[in-house]
């Protein structure tokens, strides 16, 4: 089964075949560290996880390298409008990512290079640039004379010509061409500067992670990542850049996720449309984050908004219900743990899927079950579509849940206890590949639970008094009293549920 992958730079699906035999080195440009994290920040961490765990599954050995822009225009004025330095700015906001990231589920990369980290190897490429005639001086700055790089325009789809005669930019008194990019900036009173052979100065954007790829890397390498609004001017920069440097080609796939819409808008902080991580996980679970991002395959828009979020929700909740469920009637020794290459193993799914012990038992389940691996992989192997997987990881939840329901609340046993094994452990490993049903359920609940709480109003602890009293008052049998707390609480979507361990609550 090939895996199959959206190339930007040849605008097909092609056959992944890494460079070196079982080993994938793979770069996506990270954030430039002035501000939280927001929706779209979520939508490319999110995506290419799940691409980075799907090669892990698939048994590469992944080296994974995304970079921190620790070095920037908008970071320097952030300093200046807080009287600080730039350092205390990006190292705040690295801290904020990471806690931003670690809530998603996010892995982490191999490598996270800071740019500051490699402005000797910019320097070096720059230099390389100027000795091939690809840059020049003017006052301060350096620049890329894109003219000159007869591929200019190749990933984007643009002509060189064409963009220049439809361009509105002036030439100004240091660009010989509007589309000419800068490589080193000469800098200015106050600003962090780094010596270099043309001046005190610091680096372009571009120019970063042209050098950190190809020290991390090497100078050609197999996948590079990024969001679409990176395909012009950053990642057609870098490869005249790279290849301009170097004279070999810099990246062989090229992969971009989409946009995300806020409500059908483009999300902005001028239509107020903009919301960060931390801000969207404040109101549901990060798996329910993922959820959604993932329901749309990664090269497609997709549109945010409540209502398509309280879907993602209520879906992840059924996984979970229906896990939950399964679990608890099976044997423990019948539960079997996803080992992230059971879905791997077709040859004995095939011989399990032609026993007649598990077909006779649910033919929709056993259907479902045991050709729920070979369609899995397809989906994923077909440009990593997500969107298909999950339909098909609700189509064997469904199937589950349907025959747990018809066999009644007994324990199961023997062939239908092995199904039923079969049907959870194949739900987990899909979830563990893209980051979903990761938690066990009463933990999950647990958080959803509090979650929920807080659009009540009410906080745990006034919660619990609550129930404390009623506890009382039954003890009391002051039954009219109990049933009015009851009721209250019910006003407020709180139900409760009196279990021999006590009384449990939930928020519907």
């Amino acid at each position: 089964m090939k895996l199959m992958v959206y190339n930007t730079l040849t605008k097909e699906k092609e056959e992944f075949i890494p460079l070196e035999e079982g080993k994938v080195r793979m770069y996506v440009c990270g954030v430039t560290v002035y501000d939280y994290c927001h929706i779209g920040h979520a939508r490319s961490a999110v995506v290419f996880d799940v691409i980075y765990r799907y090669l892990l599954f698939l048994g590469y050995d992944v080296t994974y390298v995304r970079n921190f822009t620790d070095i920037d225009d908008k970071i320097i004025k952030r300093a200046q409008e807080e009287g600080t330095d730039y350092k205390t700015i990006a190292d705040r906001y690295i801290k904020a990512f990471y806690e931003d990231m670690d809530r998603l589920g996010i892995l982490r990369p191999t490598l996270e290079p800071k740019a500051t980290e490699h402005i000797q190897d910019m320097i070096e490429i720059i230099k390389k640039l100027f000795e091939k005639g690809y840059a020049y001086k003017a006052g301060r700055d350096v620049y890329f004379a894109v003219d000159h790089f007869p591929g200019y325009g190749k990933l984007s789809g643009r002509s060189l010509e064409d963009m220049i005669a439809g361009a509105r930019v002036e030439v100004d008194e240091h660009k010989k061409n509007p589309f000419d990019f800068v490589l080193w900036k000469g800098s200015k009173e106050g600003e962090p500067a780094w010596d270099s052979p043309w001046g005190p100065g610091r680096p372009g954007w571009h120019i970063e992670c042209s050098a950190m790829s190809a020290k991390l890397l090497g100078e050609t390498f197999d996948i590079h990542g990024g969001g679409k609004d990176l395909i012009f001017p950053h990642h057609e920069n870098e490869i005249a850049q790279s290849e301009g440097a170097f004279g070999k080609t810099f990246v062989r796939y090229w992969l971009h996720n989409g946009f995300v819409n806020i409500n059908n808008e483009k999300m902005s902080k001028s239509l107020g449309n903009f919301f960060t991580i931390r801000e969207i996980l404040e109101k549901v679970h990060p798996e329910v984050l993922r959820l959604f991002v993932l329901s749309k395959h990664y090269r497609s828009p997709v549109d945010f908004s409540d209502e398509a979020l309280k879907e993602s929700e209520k879906g992840l909740e059924r996984l979970y219900m229906t896990i939950s469920d399964a679990m608890e009637r099976l044997g423990e020794t019948k539960q079997l743990e996803p080992n992230r290459k059971i879905l791997l193993d077709l040859e004995a799914i095939t011989s399990l899927r032609h026993s007649k012990n598990y077909e006779t038992l649910d033919a929709e389940l056993w259907e479902k079950t045991f050709s729920f691996p070979e369609r899995f992989l397809e989906a994923m192997n077909n440009d990593f579509n997500t969107a298909q997987a999950i339909g098909l990881i609700f189509d064997l939840r469904n199937a589950l849940q349907r025959f747990l329901e018809v066999s009644g609340r007994k324990k199961l046993k023997g062939p239908s206890e092995e199904l039923v094994s079969f049907a959870v452990a194949f739900l987990k490993e899909a979830g563990s590949i893209l980051g979903v049903i990761e938690q066990p359920p009463e933990e999950f609940f647990r958080q959803q639970n509090l979650l929920k709480l807080k659009t009540t109003g009410m906080t745990v602890e006034e919660l619990e008094s609550w129930i404390a009293k009623r506890a009382e008052a039954r003890r009391e049998k002051r039954f009219e009293e109990a049933d009015q707390i009851r009721a209250m609480l019910s006003e407020k979507s709180i139900q409760l549920e009196d279990t021999p361990q006590g009384t449990r609550w939930r928020v519907v």
